[in-house]
């Protein structure tokens, strides 16, 4: 697509039919002071930027939740101490011994 191009013709036939409006505005005696002049969409320029002072607000905010955050979750998490209870001395060896044998028998297995 050549929309450049579409859009230079498109805007020399504006100033033509412009210039038409005023020649025969003129002629009647109602010509406003000025031809209208076609008016372009404003451009935005380039990308946004933030200023120090917007940038430091956000990041005040930002560390203001984060510390809420972290004040709600120590308040409702509950004690971890006692989370998993320490394996007797005899339950470890009775695994030991389950263990043992299982590879034993693994070992076992293979030789035949």
């Amino acid at each position: 697509m050549y929309t450049k191009q579409i859009l230079t013709d498109l805007r020399a036939e504006l100033n033509r039919l412009n210039q038409a409006i005023a020649a025969l505005e003129s002629l009647d005696g109602t010509a406003p002071a000025t031809t209208p002049i076609a008016k372009a969409a404003p451009k935005r320029g380039g990308r946004r930027r933030i200023s120090a002072a917007g940038r430091k607000r956000i990041s005040e905010a930002a560390k203001a939740r984060w510390a809420a955050r972290r004040k709600q979750v120590a308040k409702s998490a509950p004690n971890k101490t006692g989370a998993h209870k320490p394996m007797s001395a005899a339950t470890k060896k009775r695994l030991s011994l389950l263990a043992k044998r299982r590879w034993a028998a693994r070992k076992k297995a293979a030789k035949t």
